[in-house]
């Protein structure tokens, strides 16, 4: 099974809408200026970020992951807001969607390096993001929140 990243289109959004259960799981995915409940079309509003991009991972047309980058200091590109469908996960599409959403992002922004931020307790993601190459960045971090950063010479 192929899964493929492409940018996000508004129908994208309702399903992505229902990844997310509570104002909770949506405050530790998208931050505060995101309020719950939403339906696609209100979240799709607030998930724009200046400059940004969003994109959808499909895996046999369907949307099975999502995430977005933007330009907070460059030569860096910053990824966001990743996340994959509840009834997806454990099946490589977290990878799959980093891998090409890092690969969209230095392409459409040429930045030698990339960006994120993770939960502390979210070790799956943390694991992931430390197989892809990201390193932590202790000045950056704090006691929830790690900033990691991925060089250029990472996938």
């Amino acid at each position: 099974m192929t899964a493929r990243l492409r940018p996000a289109t508004s129908s994208d959004f309702a399903e992505i809408a229902t990844w997310l259960p509570d104002q909770a799981a949506t405050l530790r995915w998208a931050g505060p200026r995101v309020t719950f409940p939403f339906d696609g079309e209100q979240l799709e509003v607030q998930l724009q970020v200046a400059g940004g991009r969003s994109y959808v991972l499909c895996s046999d047309g369907v949307p099975v992951g999502f995430g977005q980058h933007w330009v907070l200091e460059a030569p860096s590109v910053h990824l966001g807001r990743i996340i994959v469908a509840p009834k997806s996960r454990g099946h490589g599409f977290g990878r799959d969607l980093c891998v090409q959403l890092i690969a969209a992002a230095k392409e459409s922004t040429g930045a030698s390096s990339v960006t994120l931020r993770v939960y502390t307790d979210n070790e799956a993601a943390l694991a992931l993001y430390r197989s892809l190459g990201f390193r932590l960045e202790a000045e950056e971090s704090d006691g929830q929140v790690l900033f990691m950063r991925q060089d250029d010479a990472q996938p």
